[in-house]
C-alpha cells in the first residue's frame, strides 16, 4: 500500500478511533508514511495527557489513506467534510464530535486539490509535508497553514547554493506535478538573476514511461552539465534512479529537494556508485523523546485496524492468520502467484518476529524530519484550540469582544487563533506563522557519504537560513565535510564554457544561452581585472594595455634620449663637425695675415664660422628629454644660426656678382678698380640677422613652444617631443633663412664663370646646392617618420646643411692654406701672377682677361 495520510482531528469526550479508506491491493506499501501516521498518534497521546494543554477535552483523529492520488485526496476531503461514505458537498451528515482542522495531506499537489475545497469552507488545514510555494497565495489557498517551509526558500537556497560553488550550467528535473513544476520555476527564476544557465529541464512521468525514463537517461548522459537539480517526491523519482542504476553514467552531482533528500527508497547502498556525494536540503531535524519506543509498540494483537496487520505482513514478509485464513483454503496455483505478486508470502506471521531482525525504515529514527514536522502540526492545532478555550468572554478577538465556543465554532474562528499560534516545542523551536501562513525557511544541507557497506549516512556540511523576500540569506558550508563523487574527490566543474581570464571578455554565441560563449582577447589599450568581464576597459590616456591585457601599465615615454646609441651618434658627429669648424678657425686665425684669409672681407669668414658652430651645436639641443626652455630654444637658435651664417655668405657673394657684372661691361676703363667697402658687407649680414632676431623674438613672446605629450602617434608609448606653438611663425623663420639661402645662390650663380685663379662664387653654389639637396628632401622625411626619428631626421638635416657649407666654402681654403702655401701669396691671388699649378683650384680673388690682356682686381683685403 502506498501509504500518503492525510490526518483529521475532532474534538471528543469518548475515546478516539480511526477510520481508513484502503488503496488498491496491487499497491506498494510505504513505510514511512506509516512512521508519520504514528508520529499524529503519539503527538495526540502526549496532548491528551497534559494537563497544560486542552486539560478538559479528548483530541481524536480519523485517517484517510490518499494513496499519492489527487482523486483519492478529494474522495478524502469530502468524506470527512460530509461524515458519511458518499460525498455530497455542502451537507455534514454525522452527528459525531466536532471537526477542528484537517493535516495534510503528504504532497502538496494532494494538499493543493484539498486546499481548494477546504478553503471554500475556510476550513483550517496545517500541511506538514506540502512545500510548494503557489500554497503561499492567501487568495486561493486562505485556510491553509504548514509547518514546513515553503519551497520558495528552498529554491532560493538551491539558487545560492549553485552561485556559491561556482556552478553555471546546471540541468534540472521536476516531477510532474505542482510541487516538482513551482520549485524548479522558482529556482530558475532565481539562477537567471545570479548568471545560471540551465543546460536542459526535464519531466518525470507521473505514469510510468519506459520511454520518457530513457529519454531522461539519455539527456543526462549527454549532457556537459555535471550538475542536476531535482525537484521530486522519493516516489516519482524512484523510476529514474533504477534505470540510472543500469547505465554507467557517475560524475554528477545530484541536489536533492528536502521530498528525497533522506528517503530510504532512494538512498540505497546500491545507488552509491552514482548518487555518493549527493547535496540535499532537509528541513529541522529532532529527536522525539519516547517516539521509538512507541513506534515499536506496535502489534496485530494490540487492535484490529487493518493497517497494522498490512504492515506486519509486509515488515516480515509473512501472513496473519486469523486475517489470511481464507486466502490459505484450497489454495491455487493461481493464487500462489496472485499473492506473489501482491507480495504476500505463504509463510505465516508467528506474532513472536522482532524488529531488531529487519532493517526497516519504520523503525529508523535517525533522521526524523518529516516527522517532526508531522509532530509540529499537531502541536499547532492544539496550540490553537487552547487559546480560544481559554479565551475570557468581554475580551475575545470576536466582533463585541466575544470569545468562540470550544464545542461549537466556526472554522474561521479557528482559524484565527491557527494564523496567531505562538508556541515553543521541545526543542526550544520557535513556532509562529507569517502572513502568508509559512514558517521561518531554515533547512539542514545534508551530504550523502557512505557509512558502511549496508547503509548511507546523511553528514550535514551547513545550513540555510532563509529571512524573506529582499533580506540577506544566511549560507553557511562547511567544505572539508564533503564528499564529492569526481575521480579527484574536488567539486565539481559545471560550467558551458570556461571562466574567461582576465585579459579577455566574453564573447556571446549567437543562438546559445549566455553561459556559452567565447573568450576574446582585450584590443589593445583595453583590459579586464577580473573573470569573466562582458566588457573591456579603456586605460586612461597615459596607460597602455600589457601583453596579457590584465592591467594598465604606464606608457613608454619615448624621445632622443642622450644614452642611446643613436643620440650619441649624433651628439658625436655635432661635437665633431663643430670641431672641425674651430680647426679651421685656428687655422684663420694662425694665417689671418695672409693673403687668402684677408681676400673678401675676413671678419664675414669669422661670423660664419661662428654661426656653423652655432648650427653643429644646436643640433645638440633636439636630443635628450624636452624641457621648456630646450623647446624655446632649439629652433630659435638653429634658425638665427643659420641666418648669421646665411647672410654673410650674400655679403661675400653680392661682392663677387658685382664684380662679375663690372668685368661683363663693355663701358668699364681699362685698370679701373671696383671697389665694394667691408662696410657694407657686413651691413648685409647684420641687416638680414637683424631681421631674423625680430621675428625669433616675435615667435618667443606671442605663441611660444611647449613640451607635449603626443599620444596619437602611437598607442604604445608617449613621444615627448616639442610643440612648435605657431606654424606661421615657425614659416617665417625658416621661410626667411630660404629667401636669404636663394639670394646667395642666385649671386654665387652668376658669379661662378669667373675666369680668376681662386673662383669662392663656384664653391659656395655648390654649398648652397647642397644646403637645398638637403633641405628639400628633408620635408617627405621628416613627414613620414615619428617619435625620436623625426627629430633624429631633423638634426641629420641640420649636420649635413653644416657640414656641406663647411666642406665647400672652407676645406678648398684649407687645401691651398695647408697643403699649397706658395699660393697664398698676394700677387697670385691678387691675379697679378699666373700659377702653373693644376692640381690646386683656381682663385676669385682676381679676374684676369686674357683677350683684353687687362686685369681687374676684386681683390679686397683687409687694412
Amino acid at each position: 500500500m502506498n501509504l500518503q495520510r492525510s490526518f483529521a482531528l475532532t474534538i471528543e469526550t469518548k475515546p478516539r478511533h480511526v477510520t481508513r479508506r484502503s488503496c488498491d491491493t496491487g499497491a506498494r506499501f510505504n513505510f514511512r508514511a506509516l512512521r508519520w501516521t504514528r508520529a499524529m498518534m503519539f503527538a495526540i497521546n502526549e496532548i491528551n495527557k497534559r494537563k497544560d494543554i486542552l486539560p478538559r477535552i479528548t483530541l481524536g483523529y480519523q485517517i484517510f489513506d490518499t494513496c499519492f492520488t489527487i482523486s483519492k485526496s478529494v474522495e478524502a476531503t469530502l468524506t470527512f467534510l460530509t461524515g458519511q461514505n458518499e460525498t455530497h458537498p455542502n451537507f455534514r451528515c454525522s452527528a459525531g464530535a466536532p471537526l477542528a482542522a484537517v493535516i495534510g495531506a503528504g504532497g502538496s499537489a494532494l494538499s493543493i486539490a484539498t486546499a481548494r475545497i477546504l478553503g471554500l469552507y475556510y476550513f483550517p488545514q496545517v500541511g506538514y509535508a506540502s512545500s510548494c510555494s503557489v500554497l503561499s497565495d492567501k487568495f486561493q489557498f486562505p485556510s491553509f497553514l504548514r509547518t514546513i517551509p515553503s519551497d520558495q526558500a528552498q529554491s532560493k537556497g538551491f539558487a545560492d547554493l549553485v552561485t556559491y560553488f561556482g556552478w553555471t550550467w546546471v540541468g534540472t528535473i521536476a516531477a510532474d506535478d505542482d510541487y516538482g513544476k513551482y520549485g524548479i520555476k522558482v529556482f530558475k527564476e532565481e539562477v537567471e538573476k545570479n548568471g545560471v544557465c540551465i543546460a536542459f529541464s526535464e519531466t518525470l512521468p507521473r505514469i510510468y514511461n519506459k520511454d520518457t525514463i530513457d529519454s531522461i537517461v539519455k539527456t543526462i548522459r549527454g549532457s556537459s552539465a555535471n550538475v542536476i537539480v531535482i525537484f521530486s517526491s522519493d516516489i516519482d523519482l524512484s523510476p529514474l534512479i533504477e534505470a540510472l542504476a543500469e547505465t554507467n553514467i557517475t560524475g554528477k552531482t545530484y541536489i536533492a529537494s528536502e521530498a528525497w533528500t533522506t528517503s530510504a527508497l532512494i538512498a540505497k547502498p546500491q545507488y552509491f556508485s552514482f548518487l555518493g556525494g549527493t547535496i540535499g536540503f532537509a528541513i529541522r531535524r529532532a529527536e522525539i523523546p519516547g517516539f521509538q519506543q512507541f513506534l515499536l509498540d506496535i502489534h496485530p494483537e494490540h487492535g484490529t485496524d487493518d493497517l497494522v496487520y498490512e504492515f506486519w505482513e509486509e515488515a516480515f514478509n509473512c501472513t496473519w492468520p486469523t486475517q489470511r485464513a481464507a486466502f490459505y483454503t484450497n489454495i491455487s496455483i493461481e493464487a500462489i502467484v496472485a499473492g506473489r505478486r501482491r507480495n504476500i508470502s505463504p509463510r505465516l506471521c508467528t506474532g513472536k518476529e522482532q524488529f531488531k531482525d529487519i532493517l526497516n525504515t519504520y523503525t529508523d529514527v535517525s533522521e526524523l524530519r518529516i516527522t517532526y514536522s508531522v509532530y509540529k502540526s499537531v502541536y499547532t492545532i492544539a496550540h490553537a484550540l487552547h487559546d480560544l478555550d481559554v479565551c475570557v468572554p468581554g475580551k475575545g478577538p470576536f466582533p463585541s469582544a466575544a470569545c468562540a465556543n470550544l464545542l461549537d465554532f466556526e472554522p474561521w474562528q479557528l482559524m484565527y487563533y491557527l494564523k496567531n499560534a505562538k508556541f515553543t516545542v521541545f526543542t526550544n523551536e520557535s513556532m509562529k506563522f507569517d502572513d502568508s501562513g509559512d514558517v521561518d525557511g531554515y533547512y539542514d544541507i545534508l551530504n550523502w557519504q557512505r557509512h558502511n557497506n549496508e547503509t548511507l549516512s546523511f553528514v550535514k556540511m551547513g545550513y540555510y537560513n532563509y529571512k524573506g523576500a529582499g533580506a540577506i540569506n544566511e549560507l553557511k558550508i562547511d567544505n572539508s565535510s564533503i564528499l564529492w563523487n569526481t575521480p579527484t574527490g574536488l567539486p565539481p566543474v559545471s560550467v558551458c564554457s570556461n571562466s574567461c581570464i582576465p585579459g579577455t571578455r566574453k564573447g556571446i554565441r549567437q543562438g546559445e544561452p549566455v553561459c556559452c560563449f567565447d573568450c576574446i582577447l582585450c584590443a589593445e589599450g583595453e583590459i579586464t581585472n577580473e573573470t569573466d568581464a562582458r566588457e573591456c576597459i579603456a586605460c586612461p590616456s597615459d596607460f597602455w594595455s600589457n601583453s596579457h591585457r590584465n592591467e594598465c601599465v604606464l606608457k613608454e615615454v619615448e624621445f632622443l634620449a642622450t644614452d642611446e646609441a643613436l643620440g650619441i651618434t649624433l651628439i658625436f658627429l655635432a661635437v665633431f663637425g663643430a670641431s672641425l669648424v674651430i680647426a679651421f678657425t685656428v687655422i684663420y686665425i694662425m694665417y689671418r695675415e695672409t693673403a687668402l684669409v684677408k681676400a673678401n672681407d675676413r671678419s664675414l669668414s669669422f661670423l660664419i664660422q661662428i654661426s656653423l658652430v652655432c648650427t653643429f651645436m644646436t643640433s645638440i639641443l633636439f636630443v635628450g628629454k624636452p624641457e621648456a626652455w630646450s623647446c624655446m630654444a632649439r629652433q630659435t637658435t638653429l634658425a638665427l644660426g643659420f641666418s648669421l651664417c646665411l647672410s654673410c655668405i650674400l655679403g661675400k657673394t653680392i661682392v663677387l656678382m658685382l664684380r662679375k657684372r663690372a668685368a661683363k661691361s663693355k663701358t668699364a676703363e681699362k685698370t679701373t678698380p671696383i671697389n665694394f667697402k667691408p662696410l657694407y658687407q657686413k651691413i648685409v649680414a647684420v641687416t638680414g640677422l637683424t631681421i631674423e632676431v625680430g621675428i625669433c623674438t616675435a615667435y618667443l613672446i606671442l605663441t611660444p613652444p611647449w613640451v607635449y605629450k603626443n599620444m596619437e602617434s602611437q598607442n604604445v608609448r608617449i613621444i615627448l617631443e616639442c610643440n612648435e606653438g605657431s606654424i606661421e611663425f615657425l614659416c617665417s623663420m625658416f621661410g626667411f633663412d630660404v629667401f636669404l639661402a636663394i639670394l646667395c645662390f642666385i649671386t654665387a650663380f652668376v658669379a661662378r664663370k669667373l675666369p680668376d685663379n681662386f673662383n669662392e662664387a663656384k664653391f659656395i653654389t655648390f654649398g648652397m646646392l647642397v644646403f637645398f639637396i638637403v633641405w628639400i628632401s628633408f620635408v617627405p622625411a621628416y613627414l613620414s617618420t615619428r617619435g625620436k626619428f623625426k627629430v633624429a631626421v631633423e638634426i641629420f638635416a641640420i649636420l649635413a646643411s653644416s657640414f656641406g657649407l663647411l666642406g665647400c666654402i672652407y676645406v678648398p681654403k684649407g687645401y691651398i692654406i695647408l697643403i699649397k702655401p706658395e699660393r697664398n701669396t698676394e700677387e697670385i691671388v691678387g691675379g697679378k701672377a699666373a700659377t702653373n699649378d693644376k692640381s690646386a683650384p683656381a682663385t676669385s680673388a682676381s679676374i684676369t682677361s686674357e683677350i683684353n690682356s687687362t686685369t681687374i682686381s676684386t681683390v679686397v683685403l683687409d687694412d
